[in-house]
């Protein structure tokens, strides 16, 4: 087996040889911004490659539609070749890298062993108590009555700072490697709606993605929305809900006409309706499209995604039932594990994403400096 510094610069070297080829060819100019991109270089080092990798939206359409594709003997498998060095860029630029690699290696096994080992953690400090399995005499309904509210604050806030805080070293060590140059107010604008709308899932020609049946649908995006939406959703609920308490002085729990519990309850619905359209996408995805290597990742994150909106959901559910302790330990052992994987998997894709977004939003402003004729 070849050493990962080796692995990584084959990678490379693959897409650079099928962006050459793709180069000459241009069949594909109008799907996404790969192509047009694509164009304004004769060479591919390796930060191009980088940028390139993330711009893909893996929606498998330049794949079904080249004359270069497997069995040619080009074997032009762009989607596929992206996909591969995604997921080392999330290694490449991860802080540390070592967490990052056991995670791409074992991602849905290490993801569930995490969340279920924080969960574990916290039954015992519940059992010890002797408060696991019994109605909550004070405050109906309140998780502080079960963890008080500086001690949840003390389990999470280390976790978030330094998701935070190694989520933010990766990506601008990412946006100075691309060397975009300054941005406008119409290019961030045209970035952000770009990632908003999650555009570049369209096919490139407004039909959606390539799945399993060689057919297009606008199921990928749809989940994705709704994935990402929900997920917005749940973190406006937190946000809203530490003004109430830091701000206003309102504790949990709130009623259901509360904005917490409405943007909670509709975030934890978008998250389990979206990762169950997405796991169900990946187990049946096209052969051809992206890496197997992937999958571990992949599915970690979606699992994850999972288990913090059903378990919310639950809690929402079953907030006056005996069954409260043990399924809040649940939900924090998930929401804790997400936050420790969070700079090391498929959640870090968004991220180098927008800022590749970015990045083309700011190219296709300047002049091209190719120089392809005498002038």
């Amino acid at each position: 087996m070849l050493p990962l510094e080796a692995l990584v610069r084959e990678a490379e070297a693959e897409v650079a040889r099928q962006m050459e080829i793709c180069n000459a060819c241009r069949y594909c100019e109008g799907f996404c911004a790969v192509f047009p991109a694509m164009t304004r270089r004769l060479e591919f080092p390796q930060a191009d490659i980088h940028y390139l990798a993330n711009l893909c939206h893996n929606c498998g359409a330049c794949l079904h539609s080249c004359q270069y594709a497997p069995p040619n003997p080009f074997g032009v498998n762009v989607p596929q070749a992206m996909a591969r060095v995604r997921r080392m860029t999330y290694a490449e630029y991860a802080w540390p890298a070592p967490l990052s690699a056991l995670y791409q290696r074992n991602g849905l096994t290490l993801a569930l062993a995490l969340a279920a080992s924080l969960s574990l953690f916290l039954v015992i400090g519940l059992q010890a108590q002797g408060t696991l399995w019994k109605p909550i005499a004070l405050d109906a309904g309140s998780f502080y009555a079960i963890f008080p509210h500086n001690l949840m604050v003390s389990l999470f806030a280390p976790i978030f700072l330094f998701a935070c805080a190694a989520l933010g070293l990766g990506v601008a060590r990412f946006w100075r490697d691309l060397n975009a140059g300054p941005s406008s107010g119409a290019a961030l604008q045209e970035a952000s709606v770009n990632v908003l709308k999650l555009k570049y899932l369209d096919g490139g020609h407004g039909e959606g993605c390539v799945e399993a049946d060689d057919g297009y649908t606008h199921a990928r995006r749809h989940f994705h929305h709704a994935t990402f939406y929900g997920f917005m959703l749940c973190f406006a609920s937190t946000s809203v809900a530490t003004l109430y308490h830091y701000g206003l002085g309102w504790s949990a729990p709130y009623d259901w006409l509360s904005l917490p519990k409405i943007l909670g309850t509709l975030g934890g619905i978008g998250l389990v309706i979206g990762t169950i359209g997405l796991g169900w996408l990946n187990l049946h995805r096209h052969p051809q499209h992206g890496d197997a290597a992937n999958a571990p990742m992949d599915r970690a994150f979606i699992a994850l995604l999972f288990l913090v909106g059903s378990s919310g959901l639950g809690l929402a559910l079953l907030r006056e039932s005996a069954a409260l302790p043990l399924l809040l330990c649940v939900h924090l052992g998930a929401v804790m594990a997400f936050f420790a994987t969070m700079p090391y998997g498929k959640f870090a894709h968004g991220f180098y994403r927008a800022a590749s977004l970015l990045k083309w939003s700011i190219e296709r402003r300047q002049p091209t400096r190719l120089k392809l004729t005498a002038d």
